[in-house]
């Protein structure tokens, strides 16, 4: 009896067993070792353990270093390895031991393989949230005593463009236009830090999401048009629920999004915008698709981090706005880049009708 319930304890472990002989041929593993490399029992049984760890596709290239441990008898704790298994990406950790007889010759070993994938996710977002707390705490306390100083100057250079326009001073009139539009971007981005501290302000309502689009098409359009850019927008289904959230800040998520897949493809291109239920109705989803050069790899996992950007004269806030607006809300945006192009997905929970 005993013995069964070890058994089924190995079996159902959420955590990869590969039990090897002397030889470094798998001469057993547990369920959770086959979803974690991708293996099937059958075709690796009494396989060298190349069979069973050259599975997954290797990205982190140690891999090879780890079998060459396995082979020469090498004890190792906690080595880090991100492989895919079909199309999903892991981060995880294995750990070998080998194993002794009485006279002390080596008779097998054992791998562990520890799946980490949702623990860093969870770390990632923790350390991305204290970052914005912090950023907020700053915005919260120094973002007016900006602003005052900046009205003041604003103020004086409008007054000397107007006289350097009426004594005909052309060029001189170009300097303050200048700084007139750099004033105004300064003002943009202490805008953009006050977001991130304006939790506690959300003012939760239902709201319908096609309203707030029948807002924000004419503005999408304009900017679009300067750009060459196609917009498409569609909503499917006749009548969709309403979602709980401040109707300015979802805006302002829309908004940023579209402004960056319109940037992202410079000149030309088509954004396509669409609005649907998913996961059973329990969820609206908001897409939205520039057909740009899409995000590298190396650079996605660092998108949503404050002052990370790719553009020459861009902030690094906006889509860690994106991100705190929907987290006050309960929602939460997906990125996925493919060959043609960038999607962001916003899933926000729908209210029962």
């Amino acid at each position: 009896m005993l013995q069964q319930c070890a058994d089924t304890l190995v079996t159902d472990l959420q955590l990869g067993i590969v039990l090897l002989d002397a030889d470094c041929r798998v001469a057993e593993l547990n369920r959770s070792a086959q979803m974690l490399t991708g293996a099937v029992r059958q075709d690796v049984l009494c396989e060298p353990i190349e069979s069973l760890l050259e599975t997954p596709v290797d990205e982190s290239g140690v891999v090879s270093s780890l079998l060459a441990k396995i082979h020469n008898g090498t004890p190792f704790r906690d080595r880090a390895v991100t492989w895919t298994v079909g199309e999903e990406r892991l981060n995880v950790r294995i750990d070998h031991q080998p194993l002794g007889g009485w006279t002390g010759r080596n008779v097998g070993a054992y791998c562990l393989i520890r799946d980490m994938t949702q623990l860093e996710s969870l770390e990632m977002q923790v350390r991305r949230s204290d970052r914005l707390a912090m950023i907020g705490q700053i915005a919260a306390g120094t973002a007016h005593e900006i602003r005052n100083p900046l009205t003041s100057i604003r103020g004086f250079l409008q007054v000397m463009k107007h006289a350097l326009q009426e004594k005909g001073e052309l060029k001189e009139q170009g300097y303050t236009e200048i700084m007139l539009r750099e004033i105004d971007r300064i003002n943009n981005l202490v805008g953009e830090f006050l977001l991130l501290s304006r939790s506690r302000n959300v003012c939760m309502r239902p709201v319908r999401v096609e309203d707030i689009w029948r807002e924000l098409l004419p503005i999408i359009e304009n900017e679009a048009i300067l750009h060459n850019t196609e917009v498409r927008f569609r909503v499917e289904g006749e009548t969709l629920p309403c979602v709980k959230a401040d109707k300015e800040l979802l805006k302002q998520v829309f908004l940023n999004l579209c402004k960056n897949g319109i940037e992202a493809m410079g000149d030309g291109g088509l954004l396509s915008i669409r609005v649907r239920m998913i996961s059973g109705g329990e969820e609206l989803a908001v897409e939205v698709r520039d057909t740009g050069p899409g995000i590298p790899p190396h650079t996605m996992d660092k998108i949503f981090d404050p002052f990370f950007t790719t553009k020459e004269n861009g902030t690094g806030l906006g889509l860690s706005v994106c991100k705190r607006i929907l987290q006050d809300i309960g929602g939460k945006v997906e990125p996925l880049s493919h060959d043609d192009g960038t999607t962001f997905t916003v899933r926000i929970p729908a209210l029962p009708e």
